[in-house]
């Protein structure tokens, strides 16, 4: 198969792409043939060397969504032919297969796609842990998110709309700005136009955000 190898850390020059041997499934692990690759930002920070360097050579990537391909010894929770999603790998997903534990992949429904699927893990995630695990958000609040038009960012909007919160969200582009609004915000404001903090305190009557969701980091 094709994979995404990386011998030494720095700019995107050092990923190969090589044939290296089919992965096979051990005990409890399975084997999962990838028809889409999520890419997080993390995975540029591991692979420049600012994060904790793994091993090298390595194959990175942890989101992915694909059919499980084959099935080591005693995994029950899927079959050969099951649409899945991964939730980190063993072996790496900037490849065409990985393995992985049977408790990294998750049933991916029939009306959701590979690419849907490829970005479930980091991103939402993220997203879900920050607003109801950390931030205890709860219908009825505002939450602004601040840097919106990201991964996580997209994430956030769309499951605090879900869960009955008014979003603000925030873009640095016209299309950015878009995006977060086709997405679900009730309210999208500019994070490049001076004065635009007040607009918070507007639109909330002068109470501001019950959450707030940093994103922007420059």
């Amino acid at each position: 198969m094709k994979a995404i190898r990386i011998y030494e850390f720095g700019a995107p020059e050092v990923m190969k792409l090589e044939e290296v041997p089919d992965p096979k499934a051990g005990p409890g692990q399975v084997v999962v043939r990838i028809r889409a690759v999520g890419v997080n930002p993390v995975e540029t920070y591991i692979r420049s060397g600012i994060y904790p360097k793994p091993p090298t050579p390595f194959t990175p990537g942890a989101d992915s969504a694909g059919e499980i391909e084959s099935v080591g010894e005693g995994v029950t929770k899927v079959k050969v032919g099951d649409r899945v999603y991964t939730a980190g790998a063993l072996t790496g997903t900037y490849a065409e297969k990985a393995l992985c534990k049977e408790g990294q992949v998750q049933p991916l429904p029939q009306r959701a796609s590979f690419a849907q699927g490829a970005a479930m893990f980091v991103p939402y995630g993220t997203a879900y842990r920050a607003l109801f695990q950390r931030a205890h958000a709860a219908p009825g609040e505002v939450v602004f998110v601040h840097g919106a038009s990201g991964g996580v960012g997209i994430a956030a909007v769309q499951l605090a709309r879900a869960a009955g919160m008014t979003v603000i969200g925030t873009g640095g582009t016209e299309q950015g700005r878009q995006l977060v609004a086709k997405e679900g915000a009730h309210h999208v404001l500019d994070h490049r136009a001076a004065g635009y903090l007040d607009k918070v305190l507007e639109l909330t009557k002068g109470r501001g955000a019950d959450v707030i969701l940093e994103m922007l980091a420059n």
